[in-house]
């Protein structure tokens, strides 16, 4: 009895599992990633395969960090003021920092590790002191001033794993990494000599959403909807290619004779199958190519599939709209539209919100960092970045043009609607000084010497 209850109950399980609406008690629930395919634990491979080799996916990504890092910042002594009193001038130490930044390639390297850190969890920023101590020792002052920092190194997550936790509850680190593992070749499988190496913490910058190792990629929001992408193109591709490139469908007429085909081939019967395979495939090599059957008929079996466009505009909003970025910047537009002014300006916001919210905290923390060991004195360093919300020149100038129509519509009033100050304010100038406000007539003799003739002398 009991052997035929655990059958019935191995049977429903197998039922169950093929039908689990049905079994569950009337449940309507599913397990969507089942259903659909989509992994259900997302691992650092899985996002860094699918920014690879999906085009969407590297847009994403891409298109955010080359519009966070339109341009590069300065590391400032003070903020500027904007004034032209000449107190905005670059000093001599903050022209020594962008030199040697600038040597060293250092805002191009925290762009990358930036755009590492989308795709995984986290990246790494690992900077090479001239400390003459081993990469797993902490770092007490380093001598040399700017030329002390070495090299800095961006890591993708897979790169560097935290290979030590501290766990003393009275360490001031508690639940921080003690030890990174650095294996280059982990991700970079053509680096000609990988580095493998442990590396302290105080040689590292986590660069993250949080500034940890707990946090999560921005692909992973919009990555089943880029498993349905893939699926959409995929089965839109292979379905074009079985229809362009089919084998045919042999039918065999009643009144067909395989024997005869055999010997008229001039094999024995048993290698007719395989005759006609070579047929068929020479067949199908060339258009001119002429395929002789007896008593039998080609046929071709075509692939119906629906357009794919709409499936996959369903799965592409849904990722845009998991990137905050409008779908015509992810993708462009193929009739040549251009984004509208709406979704430009607020792809910047975005852009300005995450710079200020996660770009630039982690900058501070390097700053900090080179702070403590003494390559950079200890001051309130101030990033100078540009605004990416601002106007272009084109956009200024429009917006003065509309202001001065606004004073000539008020002319007969006799009030002003802008001053000329607030007019060249809108167009991106200063104000022009006493000096400077009014045009002279110029004589012929200025006229001459812009043309470079020599002035004709006076009539007396």
């Amino acid at each position: 009895m009991s052997k035929v209850v655990s059958l019935a109950n191995y049977a429903q399980r197998r039922l169950s599992g093929m039908f689990p609406a049905f079994f569950a008690g009337g449940s309507t629930k599913h397990d969507h990633y089942k259903d659909f395919g989509y992994p259900e634990n997302l691992k650092f491979t899985d996002v860094y395969r699918m920014y690879c080799r999906n085009g969407v996916a590297a847009a994403g990504v891409n298109k955010t960090i080359g519009k966070t890092w339109q341009d590069n910042p300065f590391l400032l002594e003070k903020e500027r003021d904007g004034s032209q009193d000449g107190e905005d001038k670059e000093t001599s130490l903050e022209k020594e920092i962008r030199q040697r930044f600038d040597d060293l390639r250092l805002w191009a390297r925290l762009a990358e590790a930036d755009r590492m850190s989308m795709v995984g969890a986290y990246a790494g920023v690992i900077l090479r002191f001239a400390d003459s101590r081993r990469f797993d020792q902490p770092v007490d002052k380093v001598p040399g001033g700017l030329l002390g920092l070495v090299e800095v190194i961006p890591a993708w997550e897979g790169q560097l794993q935290v290979s030590q936790w501290d766990t003393d509850e009275t360490s001031e680190t508690y639940g921080q990494p003690k030890q990174f593992q650095f294996n280059e070749s982990a991700v970079d499988t053509n680096s000609k000599q990988p580095r493998n190496l442990v590396i302290h913490p105080d040689r590292v910058i986590v660069w993250s959403k949080d500034g940890t190792v707990h946090g999560s990629s921005s692909l992973e929001p919009g990555y089943n909807s880029l498993v349905d992408m893939e699926k959409v193109r995929g089965a839109g591709g292979e379905g074009f290619w079985k229809n362009a490139k089919s084998a045919p469908v042999l039918e065999i007429d009643k009144d067909a004779k395989p024997l005869e085909m055999a010997k008229a081939m001039g094999i024995p019967a048993n290698e007719l199958a395989d005759k006609m395979n070579d047929q068929v495939a020479d067949w199908q090599a060339g258009f001119d190519q002429l395929l002789m059957v007896m008593g039998m008929q080609a046929k071709t079996l075509n692939v119906t599939l629906p357009s794919p466009e709409h499936f996959y505009a369903i799965a592409l909003q849904d990722f845009a709209a998991s990137m905050n970025m409008p779908v015509k910047i992810l993708v462009g537009m193929q009739t040549g539209e251009r984004a509208s002014q709406e979704d430009a300006a607020e792809w910047s916001q975005t852009n300005m919100s995450r710079r200020a919210n996660q770009t630039v905290p982690n900058i501070m923390s390097l700053v900090n960092r080179l702070e403590r060991v003494g390559i950079l004195p200890e001051k309130d360093w101030y990033l100078d970045w540009a605004d990416l919300t601002e106007a272009t020149i084109g956009e200024k100038i429009d917006r003065a043009n509309k202001m001065a129509d606004v004073n000539v519509k008020l002319k007969d009033s006799g009030e002003w609607g802008f001053t000329p100050e607030e007019i060249r304010g809108a167009a991106g100038y200063e104000p022009l000084k006493d000096d400077e406000k009014y045009r002279d007539d110029v004589t012929d003799d200025e006229n001459a010497a812009a043309l470079g003739k020599k002035p004709e002398p006076k009539k007396e």
